[in-house]
């Protein structure tokens, strides 16, 4: 019968919470085929509460080739064919929608939530008589406010800032997409999928260019003064102020002198008194970050656990950039509610009690116009896994912790001159352990502090030198790479662990013992990307596309302008590439190992680029013969061949590095050495 509201949710989860909070329990369950709906009565109206499976609707073009700019929205299983198991929501909705005289979006409120509830509404609905429900929590009290301050409107500017960032990801992916893999066929007359994103492309690339660094790094040696001192009964290591020393000979000198003086003086004491304020709620970036560095959890998986414990109303949404709290939330009632888990009954009784029931959150500069930062709402978790109950338990110690008070301690600095050269000691104690009662995921030392006073003379124990080496840059997690994307501001907290993913995916990066590597076909797509994609791989190019789809949200720019710009740089960027197309086939024939190279390297087997080594490993070569007068001044006399063994040996060096340093001491690779040297 028409005549009913349509309720619209993302999923079936929130579908049942909605329902249930607006019929206060006593929506009705229904199915149609495989897929749950409830009705309820209230007020006199009729309502039906409906889920969709998340995006029901993308992109799709029947045109081949490339550029392609023309597109249409479709069903989303017919250019996925993983998404198959959609068509039971889709058909659904479509019957369901088609007898409603008004419809409520009440899918996430983010921009890919106003997209899936507007599709539904335009494709089975009509769109003027529509509203939107907005809410940060599945708590039935949220709900039931969000219900009674309904928009009368859809969100227009999130809706269209929403579908421009899916037809831009679209004209970039399908273009420089087909692009690649078009280049193989010509060449190969295969077909191979290859994929390229207008924030997957210069992830790709910046990771790549990491893994270059660390790859072709040569360390260098450098001389760091030990010194151990003795003050009262107890013997303490103290710090070269003056820094590493770059020769051997001079690190000697230095020891000698400070062995036969014997003794040094204590020329200034300072106690300081310092405070470390407590840490922020969590945004989703936040939370991703301590859940790997913590628990070793990947980025996605930290967000889809995160994403279940706000279906089960246990978190507020999860996916935000705030790290800010609503000023109308009612923490003592959270509190209240947390105090009846048993692991939280004493941690909320003594924040209670040194708050003195003032609870003012410590919030960080970070906001998001949709939602707060993500906090618990009080209700109990039932039947919560292990993995999902340390994520939980990591938000709600977080909140616990911002409302808590600084963690104090005690600096003792100490400098200490030996002869003319200067050294310092630096010891703490902790005094108030603040907010590390609720959040003990940071090891603190707590020292004691000697009594130590100005003009002391202190006994040298101990005096040496040892050789360390330069570092490389350190290799990049999953959760390195998602914080850089967040610096550089490139795709969204929703999208960024699955564009991670997607690289892994694709082939393009491996793991290998939690850290991040290039693949072969990694380092081809990047290098063909850099070169005849560099403004589409750009990160401030990303960055500014970034900024156009934030001035759609806020009103300030048409969808339009935005496309039309979009689909002129990627225009005159591929008709520039289709005339080196088969050279770029034969090189990623060649990576894909279709091919073989016709100049292999030595040492890799890639294309070389001089009948010997590939440009890694001759890049690799350069760094080893730029180097060697560095190794040569700090030891003062060093021969090119122990020079050699040395880098071999050494972890510090890419391993590239050692790859070339092998191949000049077994005689496969013949070089000339540097004249300067």
């Amino acid at each position: 019968m028409r005549g009913y509201i349509v309720i619209i949710a993302e999923k079936a989860k929130a579908a049942n919470k909605i329902a249930y909070a607006l019929s206060n329990g006593k929506a009705v369950k229904s199915y149609m085929g495989k897929v749950p709906y409830w009705s309820f009565t209230l007020n006199g109206e009729r309502y039906v509460v409906a889920p969709a499976a998340g995006h029901l609707f993308s992109l799709h073009s029947e045109k081949r080739g490339f550029p392609i700019f023309e597109y249409e929205w479709v069903p989303i299983w017919v250019s996925d064919k993983r998404a198959k198991y959609t068509k039971a929501y889709y058909y659904a909705l479509k019957r369901i929608c088609q007898q409603a005289k008004y419809y409520i979006n009440a899918c996430d409120y983010d921009i890919e939530g106003s997209v899936i509830g507007y599709m539904i509404i335009k494709f089975f609905g009509d769109v003027s008589r529509a509203g939107r429900m907005k809410f940060s929590s599945l708590t039935v009290d949220e709900l039931q406010e969000s219900f009674r301050n309904l928009s009368k409107t859809l969100d227009w500017n999130m809706i269209e800032s929403g579908i421009c960032r899916h037809e831009l990801d679209w004209i970039w992916g399908i273009n420089v997409s087909r692009a690649l893999m078009e280049a193989v066929r010509r060449v190969t007359g295969k077909r191979y999928i290859l994929s390229a994103g207008r924030v997957q492309s210069p992830t790709l690339v910046h990771i790549v260019n990491r893994d270059v660094e660390r790859k072709s790094y040569v360390t260098t040696p450098r001389f760091t003064i030990k010194v151990k001192v003795r003050i009262g009964r107890n013997i303490f290591n103290v710090e070269f102020e003056h820094g590493r020393v770059e020769n051997v000979e001079e690190a000697r000198e230095i020891v000698r002198t400070i062995k036969n003086i014997g003794k040094g003086v204590i020329v200034n004491v300072e106690k300081v008194k310092e405070a470390i304020q407590p840490p922020p709620p969590f945004n989703l970036g936040d939370l991703q970050a301590e859940a790997y560095r913590i628990y070793k959890m990947s980025p996605l998986e930290t967000q889809k656990i995160a994403e279940d414990l706000y279906l089960d109303a246990l978190i507020s949404y999860p996916r935000t950039n705030s790290q800010k709290l609503p000023k109308t939330l009612n923490h003592m009632a959270i509190l209240k509610k947390l105090s009846a888990i048993e692991k939280y009954e004493d941690l909320v009784g003594m924040l209670i009690f040194e708050t003195d029931g003032k609870l003012v959150p410590r919030e960080g500069r970070k906001e998001d116009p949709a939602h707060p930062a993500i906090h618990p709402t009080g209700v109990q978790p039932r039947r919560v896994n292990e993995k999902h109950m340390k994520i939980y338990d990591l938000i709600v110690r977080r909140y616990l912790a911002c409302f808590s008070t600084p963690l104090i301690y005690y600096r003792l600095k100490v400098r200490i001159a030996i002869g003319k050269y200067k050294f310092k000691l630096s010891l703490k104690t902790i005094e108030d352990y603040g907010w590390l009662k609720y959040y003990p995921f940071i090891k603190e030392e707590i020292e004691a502090l000697p009594e130590i006073k100005k003009g002391d003379t202190v006994e040298v124990v101990e005096a040496k030198y040892e050789t360390t080496y330069s570092k490389p840059p350190q290799p990049y997690s999953k959760a390195d790479v998602l914080k850089w994307m967040e610096s550089v501001n490139i795709g969204t907290e929703a999208t960024r662990a699955r564009i991670i993913e997607t690289l892994f995916e694709r082939g393009y990066l491996k793991e290998v013992k939690g850290k991040v590597e290039v693949s072969d076909l990694g380092f081809s797509i990047a290098e063909t990307l850099n070169g005849y994609f560099e403004e589409l791989t750009s990160v401030n190019m990303t960055r500014e596309f970034e900024r156009l789809l934030e001035s759609i949200r806020r009103g300030e720019v048409k969808r339009e302008e935005v496309l039309a710009k979009a689909k002129k740089h990627v225009e005159s960027l591929l008709i520039k590439y289709k005339d080196c197309i088969s050279q770029v086939g034969l090189a990623l024939a060649k990576s894909l190992k279709i091919l073989k190279p016709t100049r292999p390297c030595i040492i890799c087997g890639r294309e070389s680029v001089d009948e010997t080594l590939c440009k890694y490993h001759k890049l690799a070569l350069d760094n080893i013969l730029n180097n060697y007068k560095l190794w040569v001044k700090a030891l003062n006399k060093l021969e090119f061949e122990d020079y050699l063994r040395k880098l071999y040996r050494n972890s510090n060096c890419g391993v590239w590095v050692r790859e070339v340093s092998k191949a000049i001491i077994d005689g496969e690779l013949k070089v000339r050495l540097p004249m300067n040297v």
